[in-house]
């Protein structure tokens, strides 16, 4: 027997806020439902974060300049994929410029020292990087790799996968606004899910009905600081060393979180290149420039 009322399942992970939502099925099965999702989801957090000296990135990363590390699969699956997107975004989607969050400190309004931000600069380089068969060498001793352009994105799709493998067939997997719908509600009608203004807090810019597939948003928003009548946000351009200015925010719908979250990340670094990209992916998309514009396909 189901029950009509949703069940909503949230915790912390990943520095956001998490939500799974269940709908048809018992209170009972989708707890249990909801618990693989977000162990799976720690898993994931605990596999690679940068914050713990035991994780594969930060194995990896204490290798630099010394020595090649074996991966597994799911990590080559997303090297793979990192070097995907540093090919598709010319090289703007790059995994070892993470090393910038050491010049850029969002808590304290100031720019970073110039000697910094150049040293830096010169740790960064996908193309430094070698691989062979399933092992990575990062050449030059101080380079890091970092996920944090997609690994939430990956978490809130296998989070998602976790709950069809628990026979969920209606509900949603929210993980701080990456967002992946995994049916409709039990009635066949779509999810009413809200993109949040970029400048106006408790306010929607849009509300899309989603029965299927991944919505996300990358924006200036999330953290950053202002100085001088300017923002400045943490998405980093990797050849620069500063934050983009062109988007206030970007949303892309796509068939996972994985490419939707790339796509809007890539578009918001391609700055004003970036309309001409969404539309080239042909995905469904919404983006708000600097003035406040709306732009969507």
């Amino acid at each position: 027997m189901s029950s009509s009322k949703p069940y909503l399942h949230e915790f912390k992970a990943m520095a956001s806020m998490c939500q799974v939502l269940i709908s048809g099925c018992t209170r009972e099965d989708a707890m249990a439902a909801a618990k693989r999702a977000e162990e799976e989801v720690r898993r994931i957090e605990q596999k690679y974060s940068r914050y713990r000296d035991d994780s594969v990135l930060s194995q990896i990363n204490q290798q630099a300049g010394l020595a090649a590390v074996s991966c597994d699969a799911e990590t080559c699956h997303l090297l793979d994929k990192a070097d995907l997107l540093y090919r598709h975004s010319g090289g703007l989607f790059d995994i070892t410029s993470g090393v910038l969050r050491k010049a850029w400190h969002f808590d304290a309004s100031a720019l970073p020292d110039p000697a910094l931000l150049q040293t830096l600069l010169q740790r960064i380089g996908w193309q430094k990087v070698e691989r062979a068969g399933d092992s990575i060498f990062l050449r030059d001793p101080g380079m890091e790799i970092d996920f944090g352009g997609f690994g939430k994105e990956y978490a809130t799709d296998r989070a998602a996968e976790m709950l069809r493998a628990n026979g969920v067939h209606h509900g949603y997997v929210n993980l701080g606004g990456d967002l992946r719908v995994v049916g409709p509600k039990p009635d066949g009608e779509p999810w009413s899910i809200g993109i949040r203004h970029p400048r106006r807090d408790n306010t929607m810019v849009a509300t899309i009905p989603l029965a299927h597939g991944a919505l996300t948003t990358s924006g200036d928003y999330e953290r950053y600081f202002e100085l001088d009548g300017q923002r400045y946000c943490h998405i980093l351009n990797p050849v620069t060393g500063y934050p983009v200015r062109h988007w206030q925010s970007v949303s892309v719908l796509a068939g996972n979180t994985l490419s939707a979250g790339s796509i809007s990340t890539v578009a918001m670094l391609m700055e004003e290149k970036g309309l001409d990209f969404l539309r080239s992916s042909e995905l469904s998309f919404l983006a708000v420039d600097q003035t406040g514009t709306c732009f969507h396909d």
